[in-house]
Formats: structure tokens, sequence, C-alpha cells
């Protein structure tokens, strides 16, 4: 199994950035514009269309509003064990998001390491701008 750890520092108060994670359909418009294109909800399941058109169900295993961590599993996205966590923290007027995930097959870690990586800088540019 591999485990990738990913951080960002926002330029936004932890709280806003909490309110755009946990606003679990709006991936495309709050947090990840432009990585991700298209956000609809099945139940508890995230139906999510990247911007290179690959679709990907996210079960959502946990929403914690006190812990400021949001938990999901992933299906379709080229891996067979997909779990993620997404934490936002407090660092000042700033936040902190601290994305941890473990995967199957530990060679597609170079992919998903990538995406990643472009949310993140997607994100950044959603709170610069927002």
């Amino acid at each position: 199994m591999a485990t990738l750890h990913k951080s960002i520092v926002l330029e936004r108060p932890a709280a806003a950035v909490w309110d755009a994670v946990r606003d679990l359909g709006a991936l495309h418009t709050r947090l990840v514009p432009g990585f991700v294109a298209d956000t609809k909800l099945d139940g508890d399941v995230r139906v999510v269309t990247f911007g290179n058109g690959m679709v990907v169900r996210e079960p959502i295993l946990s929403v914690d509003d006190e812990r400021r961590r949001l938990a999901w599993t992933a299906v379709g996205a080229g891996t067979t064990h997909y779990n993620a966590v997404l934490e936002i923290e407090d660092v000042g007027d700033r936040a902190r998001v601290v994305w941890t995930t473990d995967l199957l097959p530990p060679e597609a870690s170079d992919a998903i390491s990538a995406m990643q990586d472009q949310a993140l800088a997607a994100m950044d540019r959603a709170f610069r701008r927002a």
C-alpha cells in the first residue's frame, strides 16, 4: 500500500475553507474549480467529473465539523483501494489543508500524487480569488 501526504497553507481562515470542503456537491464551483468540472450527489456518494473527463464515485465516509475532517473512498480512479482524509487546521488567520491518502496498487501513487498536486493548486487559486 502507498500513503501520500500533501498539505498547503491557504490565505483564508480555516472556517471559510472548511465551509467549502463540507459543501460536498460544490467541488467544481467552490473548492477546486477547473480541476473538477462537475459534482453530483447520489445519497452518500459524490459523483465527480474531473476536468480531464474521468468520472469517479466517492462514497463519503465521514464529515466531522468539530475536527474539520472529511473522509472518503473512491471507486473508478484506477485503484483497487483508495481512502482519503482532508483536514483543515487553523494557522493564525490562515488555513492548512492536510490531505492523506492510502491507495493500492502502489504503482498508481505517482498518478494520484500528480492529481492531488493539481487539486491543491486549484484550491489555492480558488481561495486567492474568493
